[in-house]
């Protein structure tokens, strides 16, 4: 279900230790495992990639059950429409987001062949966060996708006195598919980890139909370091390595043009991507 902001932390652990004691006894025996032993670290890494594939059937696995979607509708209706609830709790970050956002778009704008400044969508808009602090300032109008009906509320009454707001649109991201030539520029932002990967592609096939001539599709979303999907079971959703994001784009008949990490999170977050996207 496509309605949240959310950042999630890596889950990395740290392990400490300890220094043995100085002694002044010397020993003339070998030390215990001088050697490596090459069988034994062949069946350590044969284990680690057995682990990983079962890991990644169980995520295939999710990603195919229709309550894959639906669980994520209701964790996410029962999340508090503020910031602090789109954030997943870190609100504080809110601030370098946007920061790091206006540096990406102006970047864009200073393009050969930059899109316009018409219209714009945000989708999975949440409490409309980002149209509020961001798209506003830069498009005649803004329209916003979000599914859950009390999110689009609170961004309806925060937003009451904007001009520039266009539609509402109760619906996920799977189901929205614009007219062709709408668009000059479609932003998505920690959205689409709540789709599988073959609704990805096709929403981007969608989204790629929707441009204007010069238009791009803005692309925000953490990435993993692990080199693998990553499943979030509390909230039905996935973070993807890098490599698969930018070869489902390639899939979709996409190019990136421009490729930025999101500075000053706190650390022990999920690196953040900005990639700014155009047909082929």
């Amino acid at each position: 279900m496509q309605n949240s902001k959310i950042i999630k932390s890596t889950g990395t652990t740290t392990t400490t230790t300890t220094e043995p004691a100085h002694t002044t006894t010397m020993s003339t025996e070998e030390p215990a495992c001088a050697a490596a032993d090459p069988e034994a670290d062949t069946a350590d890494n044969d284990s680690e990639e057995e682990e990983d594939e079962e890991y990644a059937k169980k995520v295939k696995l999710v990603q195919e059950n229709p309550a894959f979607y639906t669980d994520a509708a209701a964790y996410w209706n029962n999340v508090p429409a503020t910031v602090n609830g789109m954030l997943g709790g870190f609100a504080h970050i809110n601030a370098p987001d946007i920061c790091g956002s206006e540096i990406f778009l102006q970047s864009i704008f200073k393009m050969k062949n930059a899109p316009g400044h018409g219209r714009a969508v945000d989708c999975g808009a949440g409490i409309g966060r980002i149209t509020k602090h961001l798209l506003q300032k830069h498009f005649g109008k803004v329209d916003l996708v979000e599914q859950c009906q009390s999110f689009l509320d609170r961004a309806k009454e925060s937003l009451k006195s904007s001009p520039k707001v266009g539609e509402y649109l109760c619906q996920g991201l799977q189901h929205f598919a614009p007219e062709p030539g709408t668009y000059d520029v479609v932003w998505s932002q920690w959205v689409l980890g709540h789709l599988t990967d073959e609704d990805l592609e096709n929403f981007f096939r969608r989204m790629a139909r929707g441009l204007k001539p010069n238009g791009v599709v803005v692309v925000k979303e953490n990435v993993t370091s692990s080199g693998i999907v990553e499943l979030d079971e509390q909230d039905s959703s996935v973070t993807r390595p890098e490599s698969l994001l930018l070869e489902i784009i390639d899939k979709a008949a996409l190019r990136v043009i421009k490729n930025t990490k999101q500075n000053n999170l706190p650390k022990g977050l999920y690196e953040v991507k900005m990639l700014c996207l155009r047909p082929k």
